[in-house]
């Protein structure tokens, strides 16, 4: 390390024999580390884990409804019953978009939306019936720990009850939005009546005692601060030390465009890499960090992968929620466009499933973990 401060170095210390960084730590590198320094950490971090390898998957998403009850200020997606944009998925449509998922190889369909207050929670679950019966071979990621609360709410019934319906269904794990920030300084700011923190820590938890692999996320770069989001970490480190089932973690980049909060400047790409590089050496029991390029935009993206990142996410068709707060990433890349970001980030790209098990692919057969997949029709992406 080039940087001469004593304190970055007993963290690289700490950081080479693999002892644990504390809230401390944590909140020297995010207010003041050097960026650089910093991000060749996290490297080293990164490139002792996985090698030269960044991970992509080839996946479609499907917001079945924009209509929600809530109105986070932070949303730029939510629509009311009413509202001309306002829309609801048909099981047809679902039938459709997860068609086109198996045309494109797609290994994953990644299902978040709107609580919507008209429909039950029966809805809910034959969506994901009707995707995973429609295509049983592909892994269906669905439901924030803010829509399995909201599903709770509306039977009555526990998180766990609900977790095992939707299993039952087809369900195969859960991203990890919703979280945004845990702490109550901040939440009741940006999302007022959503399930706070520890009811997100809850459900997650619940997840993983099921068998339900799980990713989590962060939003920054609003009305938070350096201790809210060490104070974020440390809690998804906790649970991660107590059950194992989260998969990856994944910094999220306030758009505010569009958003009850459009005055507040968008996060610097500084501020990306920073998060990127804090998150890889905070969370140590976290195998992946994951650089999303709809929201980081792809230079960045490439760049993150040097700084603590070995993921970039996928293909990404018909995202619709990030974009609708401004994002001007494109609406989907194809799988040679990965490749080509990655490669051009000096890595190797890999593709994988939800699981981070190896994709093979030959012709229209796929392999994950040795298992053959041969979807009736699958096209070059």
């Amino acid at each position: 390390m080039t940087t001469t401060d004593p304190r970055f170095s007993r963290i690289a210390d700490k950081v080479g024999v693999g002892e644990r960084l504390t809230l401390e730590d944590g909140l020297y590198l995010d207010e003041e580390a050097d960026l650089l320094a910093m991000g060749r950490l996290a490297n080293e971090v990164r490139e002792r884990r996985h090698g030269n390898t960044t991970y992509y998957n080839t996946n479609i998403h499907l917001n079945p409804t924009n209509v929600c009850v809530y109105r986070c200020r932070f949303c730029a997606f939510r629509a009311d019953l009413r509202d001309e944009k306002a829309y609801s998925f048909t099981d047809d449509q679902a039938r459709e978009r997860i068609l086109e998922a198996r045309s494109r190889g797609a290994t994953e369909i990644h299902v978040v939306g709107g609580l919507h207050h008209q429909k039950k929670f029966d809805w809910y679950v034959n969506l994901v019936r009707v995707l995973h019966e429609t295509c049983p071979e592909i892994h269906i990621k669905a439901w924030t720990a803010v829509e399995i609360a909201w599903f709770s709410f509306l039977t009555k019934q526990p998180v766990e009850w609900v977790l095992r319906e939707m299993k039952a269904a087809g369900l195969g794990s859960l991203p990890g939005g919703g979280a945004e920030i845990f702490h109550d300084e901040v939440r009741p700011q940006i999302c007022e009546h959503k399930a706070d923190g520890e009811n997100w820590i809850h459900i997650h938890r619940e997840a993983h005692n099921l068998g339900l692999r799980s990713n989590a996320t962060m939003l920054y770069g609003h009305v938070e601060g350096a201790k809210h989001r060490l104070d974020h970490l440390l809690r998804l480190r906790a649970l991660q030390d107590e059950t194992g089932g989260f998969q990856t973690f994944i910094p999220l980049a306030f758009h505010p465009e569009n958003t009850k909060l459009a005055h507040i400047p968008k996060p610097t790409a500084r501020m990306d890499l920073r998060m990127v590089a804090l998150a890889r050496l905070m969370l140590d029991n976290f195998d992946h960090i994951k650089a999303y390029w709809i929201m980081l935009g792809e230079d960045t993206a490439q760049v993150a992968q040097s700084f603590g990142a070995d993921d970039l996410d996928g293909t990404v068709v018909h995202e619709l929620i990030y974009h609708d707060a401004g994002a001007k990433t494109p609406e989907g890349l194809t799988v040679s466009k990965l490749h080509r970001l990655i490669h051009e980030a000096g890595r190797v790209p890999v593709e994988r499933d939800t699981l981070y098990q190896k994709v093979v692919r030959e012709g229209a057969k796929w392999w994950v973990d040795g298992m053959v997949r041969e979807p009736s029709s699958v096209v070059s992406c």
